[in-house]
C-alpha cells in the first residue's frame, strides 16, 4: 500500500484485523521508513529489528486476535520507560548499558494488547529539557525542518510519529514534555490526569508531576491507546482506583461542540505569542465556535507564577530522585577514584550531563535548611493556588483552551546556552502538571512565516479525558490535515 506508514493507528489496526495486510508487511514498511529517515532525524536510541520481525512472523501464523486492539501494530517507547528486553538509558551516559530486570506496567499492557515495540526513542537526559538537545547520545531533529528542534523531552517520540517510523509512541509529560513536542512536530499528544496511567517502571524525574501518555497522528488513535494503558495498578501507590471509560466510544458519540463551554484564560492570550501562533490558535477557536461551542473568558490570576513554582518543585524532586545514581548500585561507575567520596563525585560529574547537574544543584539548594521555607514551601503554596484557579475556571466552563507554546519550533542551538529562555518555552504547559489535570494537544496548522506546525491544547478537570478527546476530535475534523513533514519528502 502506498504511504502505508502515514496511515492512522486505527486504520492499520482495522486492516490487520481484516487480514487485508500482514503484520510482516507493516513491520517491514516501518523498518524501511526508519532506515530512510533515521539518518536525518535521529529519533531512536535503540531499534529491536530482529525481535520485531520474529514477532511479526509468529503473529501472521496465529492470525488476528479481536480481543487485542493493538494486534500487530508497531509502536515505540520513550527511553525513560523500563523495558525488560531493551536498554533503558534515559538518554544518559550514567545508564548507557542498563537493562532493567522488570518491565513497566504500561509496557506490559501494550504487549498484552498485541503491540509490537520497535524500539526506544531519544529524549532529553532524564526528561530534563525542552528540545531533545540534552540527550547524551544524539540530537533529534524536527521532521518539518531539520535545522529546528522537535521539542522535548519526548522529542524522539514526536519526531518518529511525525516521520512515519511507527504508528504511535508513548511519551512522558512532567511539565509539557508530551504536549510541547507534539505541537512542534504537528502530531497529537495527550497528558492524562495524574494517576490515570501507572507510573510503575517510569524512571522518576518529578514524582508528583510525571505522567506517561500517548503520542499519535490522530485524536482517535490517542483514545484507543488510552483504553489500553489506563487503569489502576497495585504496584503504583498513586494510581487511581476508579473505572476507565471507553474513550473511543465516547469520542465517536460527539459530532459537534453544542452545549460545551470553552474558557480562554486571558493571561495566556494577551501577550508573548508570535503572530503566526496567535493567528492559527484564534482560527481554531473560531472553528470551535462554528461547531457550536460557547467561548467565554476566564481568569488564571496566578499563571505568572506557574513557571517558577514548577521549576522549583521539579528540581527539588529531581534532586531527591537522582541521588540513587551514585556508581554503587547500577549504571556507570568511575573506577579511577581513590576513595568513596571521590568515586561519587567523579561518577556523577562524568555520567550526568550539564542540564541534569544544574537541576540537581538547584533542587538541593531549594531543599536546604536555610532556603526550604523561602523557595520550596512557597512553590508548594503557589501550586495549590494554581489548582484553585483551574477549579474556579471550571465553574464557568467545561474546558480551558490555550496555546501550547509561544512560538513554533526554534532552531537547534538557539536556546541551549540560555537555560532561562529554554525554560520559558514551557510557560503554557507547566501549570497543568502542577494541577494534575489532563491536557490534549492537536495541530491547528502551519505558521505563515516559518511553515512549522502550531498546536493548541484543551484542558479539562481531573479524570475528564473524555471531554478533551471529544473536543479535539471535532476540531480535528474541522481543520485541514497538515500532510507529511516537508523536510522528509
Amino acid at each position: 500500500m502506498k504511504n502505508i506508514t502515514q496511515k492512522s493507528l486505527l486504520e492499520i489496526s482495522r486492516l490487520l484485523q481484516e487480514r487485508q495486510v500482514k503484520v510482516m508487511e507493516i513491520v517491514q514498511a516501518c523498518l524501511e521508513r526508519i532506515d530512510e529517515t533515521e539518518p536525518k532525524i535521529n529519533a531512536l536510541l535503540h531499534l529491536d529489528r530482529e525481535s520485531s520481525l520474529s514477532r511479526a512472523i509468529a503473529m501472521d501464523k496465529s492470525g488476528p486476535d479481536p480481543d487485542k486492539p493493538l494486534w500487530g501494530v508497531p509502536i515505540t517507547i520513550k527511553d525513560v520507560i523500563c523495558t525488560r528486553d531493551l536498554p533503558t538509558t534515559c538518554g544518559s551516559k550514567i545508564l548507557e548499558n542498563f537493562r532493567p530486570c522488570y518491565e513497566a506496567t504500561l509496557v506490559k499492557k501494550l504487549r498484552d494488547a498485541g503491540a509490537i515495540i520497535l524500539g526506544k526513542n531519544n529524549m532529553d537526559e532524564f526528561a530534563m529539557g525542552s528540545s531533545t538537545e540534552n540527550s547524551a547520545f544524539k540530537t533529534t531533529r524536527n521532521p518539518w525542518n531539520l535545522e529546528h528542534v522537535p521539542g522535548g523531552s519526548s522529542g524522539g517520540s514526536a519526531a518518529g510519529v511525525a516521520a512515519g517510523q511507527c504508528f504511535a509512541s508513548i511519551g512522558t509529560d512532567t511539565g509539557g514534555s508530551i504536549r510541547q513536542p507534539a505541537a512542534f512536530c504537528g502530531i497529537t499528544g495527550l497528558k492524562p490526569t495524574y494517576g490515570r496511567v501507572s507510573r510503575f517502571g517510569l524512571v522518576a524525574f518529578g514524582s508528583s508531576l510525571d505522567q506517561a501518555g500517548p503520542m499519535t497522528r490522530t485524536v482517535g488513535d490517542c483514545a484507543l491507546l488510552m483504553n489500553v494503558i489506563s487503569g489502576h495498578d497495585p504496584l503504583d501507590s498513586t494510581s487511581w482506583p476508579g473505572p476507565v471509560p471507553d474513550f473511543p466510544a465516547a469520542v465517536s458519540k460527539r459530532q459537534d461542540l453544542k452545549g460545551l463551554r470553552i474558557g480562554l484564560p486571558r493571561q495566556y492570550w494577551e501577550e508573548g505569542l508570535s503572530p503566526e501562533t496567535l493567528e492559527r490558535c484564534e482560527n481554531a477557536v473560531s472553528l470551535a465556535r462554528d461547531a457550536g461551542a460557547a467561548v467565554v473568558e476566564v481568569e488564571m490570576p496566578h499563571a505568572q507564577f506557574g513557571i517558577a513554582a514548577y521549576y522549583i518543585i521539579a528540581m527539588a524532586e529531581a534532586s531527591s530522585n537522582l541521588a540513587r545514581y551514585d556508581g554503587v548500585k547500577y549504571g556507570f561507575r568511575d573506577n579511577s577514584s581513590a576513595d568513596l567520596l571521590e568515586m561519587y563525585r567523579k561518577t556523577r560529574s562524568r555520567g550526568l550531563g550539564e542540564e541534569v547537574q544544574r537541576r540537581i544543584m538547584i533542587g538541593t539548594y531549594v531543599l536546604s535548611a536555610g532556603y526550604y521555607d523561602a523557595y520550596f514551601k512557597k512553590a508548594a503554596q503557589i501550586r495549590r493556588l494554581i489548582q484553585q484557579d483551574y477549579l474556579r475556571a471550571f465553574e464557568s466552563c467545561d474546558l480551558v483552551c490555550a496555546p501550547v507554546t509561544p512560538s513554533t519550533a526554534f532552531k537547534i542551538g538557539e536556546n541551549i546556552h540560555d537555560p532561562l529562555q529554554m525554560y520559558l518555552t514551557d510557560i503554557f504547559t507547566t501549570s497543568l502538571n502542577l494541577a494534575g489535570m489532563p491536557g490534549l494537544t492537536i495541530p491547528v496548522g502551519l505558521g505563515k512565516d516559518t511553515g512549522l506546525p502550531v498546536g493548541i491544547q484543551f484542558i479539562a478537570p481531573a479524570f475528564e479525558e473524555t471531554i478533551v478527546l471529544q473536543a479535539g476530535q471535532v476540531l480535528e475534523n474541522a481543520l485541514p490535515a497538515l500532510g507529511a513533514p516537508k523536510a522528509l519528502n
